[in-house]
């Protein structure tokens, strides 16, 4: 059967770029920060090849991880093995996630929503499947806030990017998204990825929580 996601060629490229950029662009650190505080049962969508799984704390009790594409979500059943707290790897997409409603303490989307093809409906399928109250952690790049990087974010977008890294979109606006899809958003603080030195079209990021209102 054929997968709802198939790029093969960009799965290669990124479990190699993901894999380095861990300590050298202070990726893992901002996945401690992600995941900190979490508990119960958490759902993570898009978890491409499982970097998320090392940082979960001990008090969350399972980890149900959907990742659509085949070589990452057979990387992310690895990293599964190697976890502190049981992760489930499956396959599905965030627009239609396979598990119950109102099932989740928390929910997870880490460099994910830039790639989702319907990103309210993926963001509408995170609400449904949170419990009241519960939360929803997000670390993302997105629309940068100086006008001619914008401006460079866009073009891509109607271009070269999606086609070049897997459906991503630069220009995408997470915080503006999630608030649009009926959470509240709790906090959140924008950063730079890489912190020094050239940007690039994915360098402007956030990381917050947000809730399902109980």
């Amino acid at each position: 059967m054929r997968d709802a996601v198939h790029h093969p060629l960009f799965a290669r490229f990124y479990a190699r770029v993901s894999v380095a950029m861990e300590e050298r662009g202070g990726i893992a650190a901002h996945r401690r920060e992600l995941l900190d505080g979490l508990a119960g049962r958490v759902i993570e969508v898009g978890a491409g090849n499982g970097l998320n799984f090392a940082h979960y704390p001990g008090a969350v009790s399972e980890v149900v991880a959907v990742e659509p594409e085949r070589r990452l979500r057979r990387l992310a059943a690895t990293a599964g093995l190697r976890a502190d707290v049981p992760v489930d790897v499956v396959p599905g997409v965030a627009a239609a996630l396979p598990v119950k409603s109102e099932a989740f303490d928390g929910a997870v989307a880490s460099l994910v929503l830039c790639t989702v093809r319907d990103l309210p409906r993926a963001l509408a399928e995170l609400r449904r499947v949170l419990r009241p109250g519960g939360e929803l952690r997000f670390f993302e790049h997105g629309l940068a806030e100086g006008r001619a990087m914008a401006t460079a974010q866009r073009a891509l977008d109607r271009t070269v990017w999606p086609l070049l890294f897997g459906g991503c979109h630069t220009a995408r606006d997470p915080l503006a998204a999630i608030g649009a899809a009926g959470f509240e958003i709790v906090t959140y603080r924008r950063l730079r990825i890489p912190e020094k030195g050239p940007g690039a079209p994915t360098s402007p990021c956030v990381l917050g929580v947000a809730r399902r209102p109980a």
